[in-house]
C-alpha cells in the first residue's frame, strides 16, 4: 500500500483545512487507518485514527477531539481530516497511516501498530 497525503497549506487562526490521504492497491477497506502530526522539534504524536470496514470507529487526541473530524471514503481509497478552529499549536507535518489487523483504541493510537506510511503534508497555522 502506497499513501499520498495532500491538503496541507498555510492558514490563519480559526480557520479550516481538508487533509486528504489516498491509498495505492487493492483492500483498503481492510485497513484501519491513522493521523498523525510531528512539530519541529517534538516527537510525531497521535491526531486521529478510524477502523477499517463499514463500523468505522473514530478515535481523537485530546487535543483535537470536537475540533477535528476523520471520515473515509473506500470507492476513493482516502481517508479524510477535517480540521476546523486551527491553532498555532497544530502546526506540524501530518502523516497518514495504514494498518491491516490492528483493533482498539491503544492500536489506533500507537505509530508502531501501523505498516505503511505517506510523506506528509505541512500544516501551517498563523497566529
Amino acid at each position: 500500500v502506497q499513501l499520498q497525503a495532500s491538503g496541507g497549506g498555510l492558514v490563519h487562526a480559526g480557520d479550516s483545512l481538508r487533509l486528504s490521504c489516498t491509498a495505492s492497491g487493492r483492500a483498503f477497506g481492510s485497513y484501519g487507518m491513522g493521523w498523525f502530526r510531528q512539530a519541529p522539534g517534538k516527537e510525531r504524536e497521535f491526531v486521529a485514527g478510524i477502523t477499517w470496514s463499514s463500523y468505522s470507529i473514530t478515535y481523537y487526541a485530546d487535543s483535537v477531539k470536537g475540533r477535528f473530524t476523520i471520515s473515509r471514503d473506500n470507492n476513493k481509497n482516502t481517508v479524510y481530516l477535517q480540521m476546523n478552529s486551527l491553532k498555532p499549536e497544530d502546526t506540524a507535518v501530518y502523516f497518514c497511516a495504514a494498518s491491516q489487523g490492528i483493533s482498539g483504541s491503544s492500536w489506533y493510537r500507537n505509530a508502531a501498530s501501523y505498516h505503511y506510511w505517506g510523506h506528509g503534508t505541512l500544516v501551517t497555522v498563523s497566529s
